[in-house]
Order: C-alpha cells, then structure tokens, then sequence
C-alpha cells in the first residue's frame, strides 16, 4: 500500500508561486466576472435585465415598467438575473492506480485540486473536499477566502490512499447528500473496476455541474514494455504473464483509444467539461488554458 505524499512532496514554493498567476489569468478571462459564477432568475436587485412579465398581485411595485405601462397601458415588471457565487467541490481521486509509478498521476490531481480551489476562495467562493477511493469521505463541505488556502492545502496533503476505487458508489453518496448545487470536479484516471456505463449512470443522478479532469501519462496510450512479463493489477493485486509483441501492443491500444472515446462521450452527455491533464507536465499551465480557451464553461 502506498503512502501519503507530504505538503513539501507536493506544494513546493515554485508550484504555490504560480497559483498566483494562475488567479490573475482565470479572472482577467472572466472578464472582472467571479469563477464559477451562475445566473439564476431572482426578481429583486438583480444585476443583467432578463425579460418582463405580467404584474401580479403582492408584486414589488418598485420593479413596475412605467414607460411599458405609458405605452400600452399595461402593468409589467422588469426581472433580472442575479449572479450568484456557485460552491466548488473538488473530489480527488485517491485510489492505487493513482499513487503506482511514483505518485506522479496523484501528485498532478492534488495540485490540480489545489489550484481550482485557490481561485475559487480568492474570489470568495467556497471550495469543499469530498475525495474518493473504495469510498467517498467530506472532509470539508466548504471554505472561502484567501484565509483558507493553506488549510486546503493541508487538507489535501493529509489525504491517504486507498486500496480500490469505486467511482459509482463514491457519487451515489455525493448525491444523497444535502449540498448546495454547485460545480463538481472529478479528478482520476477513470480506471474504475465497474466500468465507464456505471459511471455514466451515477453521473446522471448528480445535481451539481460537473468537470471531469482525466489525469494522463504518455505510457497510458504507448507504453514502452516489451518481452516476457508479468503485470499485476496494483489495485485488485490479479496477475497476468503477457508477451509483449507488436501484435498486442497494437491491441492495447486501440482498447485505451476505445477508452478515451468512451469517456468523452459520458461527458457530452452529461453535459459535463472534460479535461486531459498531462500529469507529467506543469499543472498550472494545463488549467491556465482551461480559462484561456473557455472550456470551464461546464
């Protein structure tokens, strides 16, 4: 069993430095608008005029139309749409497969889980915790302000990992809990024993908006093994003797490029973002153009 990786293993100064940069860039994309910000219909002190409708009684008379009424001789309010701050949930995943070869894939979703965090509580916006493996844990429901980061981050770097993974069963909890709907974001590899059609199925009973950060390595897609070898399934600890020949290799290939599509399509129809996150590169600037692009837009 694999150990937890320590805040100095995974928040050096140079990577907590960028989060800095990463803040700047997500808000002067946004436009001076809030991350993760949602409109919702609200007739009082709104900010963006929506639309009319007819008065009725009990109605606030100060949001009656009067050039409206001047013209038609009708009684209409104005409505609005309101801006409203949306709760992140940030829900790593904690399982084996994600601390095997190094910690390398659990070292990126941390850091990514750190980095959406910090520019949701440095706009006020609350961040909670809800990390997975066998099971789904709350470690926070939801903290905000720049006060809170480091804790996050301690948080984070007190996280165990655990032996299996059971993505399903981790959102079927999730969903039986009385949270605000928010923005959901999924950090894994996605190698989950029940499945790609479970996850599907459990993603459709979420409330929340959701964001699947699918953590990547380039021998994911090409590995370079070759020969007699023996692999054991560091999660469910099954071994298997393989020949590694051309033959088999092309095979395992075009099962992880089957994957891929796969999980795109859960996405586009859950209507969910999905990011492919290079866990050997620079975090920071794989979510930078996240913003950049607009693909946050979940």
């Amino acid at each position: 069993m694999s150990t937890a990786l320590t805040f100095d293993e995974l928040f050096d100064p140079e990577f907590l430095s960028s989060l800095g940069h990463l803040s700047i860039t997500a808000r002067r994309v946004a436009g001076g608008g809030r991350f993760g910000e949602k409109l919702s219909k609200d007739l009082g002190s709104g900010l963006e005029f929506k639309d009319f409708r007819p008065y009725s009684a009990g109605d606030d008379l100060r949001r009656i139309d009067w050039n409206i009424y001047n013209r038609l001789g009708r009684i209409f309010l104005r409505l609005y749409e309101e801006q409203q701050d949306l709760p992140l949930y940030l829900m790593p995943d904690l399982s084996e497969s994600m601390y095997s070869e190094g910690a390398v894939r659990a070292k990126a979703a941390l850091r990514a889980s750190l980095a959406m965090a910090t520019i949701s509580m440095n706009q006020n916006d609350s961040a909670g915790l809800v990390p997975f493996g066998e099971d789904m844990e709350v470690i926070t429901k939801g903290k905000s302000g720049k006060a809170n980061i480091m804790s996050f981050a301690r948080h984070l770097s007190g996280l165990k990992p655990q032996a299996k993974t059971d993505l399903p069963k981790s959102l079927q909890k999730l969903s039986s809990l009385n949270l605000r709907s928010g923005l959901l974001v999924i950090v894994s590899d996605f190698f989950d024993p029940a499945g790609l059609e479970a996850i599907k199925k459990a993603l459709g009973k979420v409330k929340h908006k959701v964001l699947l950060i699918q953590i990547v390595r380039p021998s994911d897609s090409d590995p370079t093994l070759q020969g007699e070898l023996r692999l054991r399934d560091c999660e469910t600890g099954e071994v298997a003797d393989i020949a590694m020949t051309t033959a088999v290799l092309k095979r395992y290939q075009e099962a992880y490029q089957t994957f891929s599509e796969q999980l795109a399509q859960v996405a586009k129809k859950r209507q969910a973002g999905l990011l492919r996150l290079d866990a050997e590169g620079d975090v920071v600037g794989q979510l930078a153009k996240l913003f950049e692009t607009g693909s946050l837009h979940v």
